[in-house]
């Protein structure tokens, strides 16, 4: 059995549990029962995982490390680690839920850079998505719908209204940046959308040629 040592997750810097706990703590406003994957990405980086609830994959990349190198835990139990960390930057990231995850993660590298979009018009886009689905609920047909057109790399992507959501209701957008971006990637039926403060990802089932 692997011992509370020799678990869990190591931020020496408190800017870095800082945001992995505003990460957690979006993840579990979406969800009060969220999971949250931790998993290597190199000896002194990992990536956190959570599902939003739009279909769409959340990360977000911090400094430090993980024993196991891919775990899953609840996000309730990693915010109260997070609250109160040990020597080194011990966290203790409670009880382990791995069953509890589903899903497939995306690859981690291979992405193509297709094109860049304005922050302003994300945040608009999420604006007025909110008050259609004020009128509407959130039926399928919303989420679907293709509200961004992007070409690049021999291929037009369009980026669905679930991506939009999703982006914001992490967090991700920084509405305050001037001159901000999103910038728009694929490999694959995979597509990615990185802003400042972390990356969604929805798999697709077809991409389009120019």
């Amino acid at each position: 059995m692997t011992s509370a040592v020799e678990r869990g997750v190591w931020l020496p810097e408190a800017a870095d549990r800082a945001d992995l706990a505003a990460f957690a703590e979006r993840a579990r406003r979406l969800d009060d029962a969220a999971v949250i994957r931790l998993r290597r990405r190199s000896e002194d980086v990992l990536v956190a995982w959570a599902a939003t609830g739009f279909d769409v994959l959340a990360g977000r990349v911090v400094v430090g490390s993980v024993r196991p190198p891919d775990i899953s835990v609840g996000a309730d139990e990693l915010l109260r680690g997070l609250a109160a960390p040990g020597p080194s930057g011990y966290v203790d990231a409670g009880f382990p839920m791995d069953s509890a995850w589903r899903g497939a993660l995306p690859p981690e590298s291979g992405f193509v850079h297709i094109d860049d979009v304005p922050a302003s018009v994300v945040l608009d886009l999420a604006q007025r998505g909110a008050e259609a689905s004020k009128e509407q609920g959130s039926p399928s047909s919303l989420l679907d719908r293709e509200v961004v057109h992007v070409s690049g790399a021999g291929l037009t992507v369009g980026v669905p209204m679930r991506c939009v959501f999703a982006l914001t209701a992490m967090g991700f957008v920084d509405p305050h940046a001037a001159g901000e971006v999103v910038r728009v990637r694929t490999v694959g039926a995979w597509l990615r959308v990185d802003a400042r403060y972390g990356s969604v990802y929805y798999r697709r089932e077809l991409l389009r040629l120019v």
